[in-house]
């Protein structure tokens, strides 16, 4: 008989913690949600997230409130949500930098697999390899000859590791020979490739658009198999004479360790929704981004995209000696 009352009771706790899980789900959420950008405010990633979450804000009922946290090519920001709780109220939109490269670079305090749950790809965009006004060539196959007879005279900006990487296997591909200038971010290079500071840079179609438009710097390819419907006069890398050399920046949304299973899907529910919104969706193609399918953006589908890119990019790095900024 005593046993069959312990077992009654354990039932209803049981009962009233699956009541208690329910009401917390639909109850979510009840206050503002913090997302955390790892890049410094007016970047590409930055300029993503705050679109999104002027949407999200309709379709969620709260506030978001967008924080920066730059730092060590993003990881002091990454590491703010890797020790935050796993309620929902406390997201991060991080890229290839801080979910990829950084476990190749740094001694991270945290695994970027184990210590966060992913959400959904957002957008991805490929990068532009792009000039100052100064440098002579008038396409790419001309550039490569330029840099070729100037070995060791050039000067790559770089404001994160993806940036570095690619100036590294066109290096590679290309036989060339360039110095790297590292940066803080993506705009301070920017600002010093339009001064002449700075001879090259790879850098994503938000970053170079602006200063394109003006006529500021000179742009030789995309690094993606289509051109930009943004810029739809810069030929691809393979139209351009070096097929092949395809490189995208990309940005997703994670939440810390433990955050319940329901939370995640109402939340990746909600960024679909702002994704399908037609001005969103413009918004983002005038930054040369573009919205990943509905099939991959599901959370399965950005962890078992995260671990591909893992085993396809560590070795890469580790190769070309790239190291803590």
């Amino acid at each position: 008989m005593e046993s069959r009352k312990v077992m009654l009771l354990s039932l209803a706790i049981a009962a009233s913690f699956g009541c208690i899980r329910e009401a917390t789900a639909q109850a979510y959420p009840s206050r503002p949600i913090t997302v955390i950008v790892p890049n410094p405010a007016g970047g590409p990633m930055d300029t993503v997230a705050r679109i999104i979450a002027e949407r999200l804000r309709g379709a969620l009922g709260q506030p978001i409130i967008i924080e920066n946290v730059p730092g060590a090519s993003g990881s002091i920001g990454t590491g703010r949500i890797a020790r935050a709780a796993g309620d929902g109220y406390t997201l991060s939109l991080g890229g290839w930098s801080q979910y990829v490269a950084n476990g190749a670079v740094y001694d991270l305090k945290y695994d970027l697999v184990k210590n966060f749950e992913p959400v959904m790809l957002v957008a991805t965009q490929p990068l532009l390899l792009v000039a100052n006004k100064s440098v002579p060539a008038k396409n790419l196959m001309e550039l490569i000859a330029w840099l070729k007879a100037n070995p060791d005279n050039a000067w790559q900006g770089t404001g994160g590791h993806l940036d570095h990487v690619a100036g590294v296997l066109f290096q590679k591909e290309t036989g060339t020979r360039f110095g790297f200038v590292p940066y803080r971010g993506i705009n301070q290079a920017m600002q010093d490739l339009v001064g002449g500071q700075i001879d090259l840079m790879i850098a994503t179609a938000p970053a170079s658009l602006p200063a394109m438009q003006t006529g500021s710097i000179k742009a030789y390819a995309v690094t993606a198999k289509s051109r930009l419907t943004t810029a739809p006069d810069i030929p691809t890398v393979d139209e351009a004479g070096l097929p092949g050399l395809h490189f995208s920046s990309w940005q997703a949304l994670w939440a810390p360790k433990g955050t319940p299973k329901d939370l995640i899907a109402k939340l990746n529910a909600a960024v679909a929704e702002a994704l399908s919104d037609p001005a969103v969706r413009q918004r983002l193609a005038d930054l040369g981004q573009e919205i990943f399918p509905r099939e991959q953006q599901t959370p399965e589908a950005l962890g078992a995209f995260q671990r591909a890119e893992i085993d396809k990019w560590w070795p890469i790095i580790r190769e070309a000696g790239i190291r803590p900024k």
